[in-house]
């Protein structure tokens, strides 16, 4: 058997943990540290993709610090914007189809409905505007190109939301959450499983489709309703839960604003790809349970 390659950036990240972890047969997945592989360094990217033939790039890659982007505009914008160009630009010298990881950020979150893939961007902060950058330079570099925008991502690795709850219900009798921001909580493993049925589209379909989609779990909650939700599941495991008070966003500044709206439509992937997710309450039961087993 013929083995493809798969050059992933962002490998240690929530989403490239999970796709490397469900590499199917047939592919490997080469994922470069940072002393392998100088993002920043237009160079090093087009030497680093002209070393073997791939079958396709996923870059997974992205400065997410929302808040700190805030302070921090440059570091942002040349992981975001310009890290995706060099790569979108050496692979189309290869002719190398390009998958890209973007956020719901680049929405400015006022819509009343969720977002479809040709609603107009509007980024509100930094983060946002420099994923908008990264996607508009993949857009406009590579050819062949499915730039995937996601959502409220979760899993049992790195830091994220869920983690952060059962934290904090270890200390706290009493938690404020957010109950006016409406999204969709998303599992990375989800969001990889997704990934390999586009990469192994693309690698082998040169007419695959190409643009831009939204993929998350289906339905929608707010930050408050995906608290609570983890907090009944660990509750039934047993573990000290807190209360939790629905607030406004107002009640919790932060440096950067978020999208109160960052709900996304995903029939386009569905209609073109064939991906149906699943609901973000069995998502969320899967990765909460994963990571209540790991307690002692």
């Amino acid at each position: 058997m013929t083995v493809r390659a798969i050059l992933l950036t962002g490998g240690t990240g929530q989403v490239g943990t999970e796709v490397q972890r469900q590499t199917p047969a047939g592919f490997e997945v080469i994922a470069p540290t940072r002393a392998e592989l100088d993002l920043a360094d237009p160079a090093a990217v087009a030497a680093y993709v002209e070393r073997r033939a791939w079958a396709c790039i996923v870059n997974s890659a992205a400065y997410t610090a929302v808040d700190r982007a805030e302070s921090d505009a440059v570091s942002a914008w040349k992981a975001n914007a310009l890290a995706p160009a060099a790569l979108a630009q050496a692979a189309a010298r290869a002719d190398v189809p390009v998958v890209h990881i973007s956020t719901d950020y680049v929405f400015a979150g006022d819509k009343a409905a969720p977002y479809v893939e040709g609603d107009p961007v509007g980024p509100v902060g930094v983060y946002g505007a420099s994923k908008e950058g990264g996607e508009q330079a993949v857009r406009t570099l590579a050819p062949r190109h499915v730039i995937l925008r996601t959502a409220w991502v979760v899993s049992p690795h790195g830091a994220n939301f869920i983690k952060t709850m059962l934290r904090l219900a270890e200390t706290r009798d009493q938690l404020g959450v957010v109950a006016d921001q409406h999204g969709c909580p998303t599992s990375a493993g989800d969001i990889a499983a997704a990934l390999w049925v586009i990469v192994q589209r693309l690698a082998d379909d040169p007419m695959a489709p190409s643009g831009t989609y939204h993929f998350v779990n289906s339905g929608e909650a707010t930050w408050c309703e995906l608290a609570r939700a983890v907090f009944a599941h660990s509750a039934a495991s047993g573990r000290k839960v807190p209360q939790v008070d629905a607030i406004a966003t107002s009640a919790y500044p932060t440096p950067a604003r978020r999208p109160a709206n960052s709900r996304l439509d995903t029939a386009k992937l569905r209609r073109d790809f064939g991906i149906a997710p699943r609901p973000w309450q069995e998502a969320i039961a899967e990765v909460t349970a994963t990571l209540l087993a790991r307690e002692p």
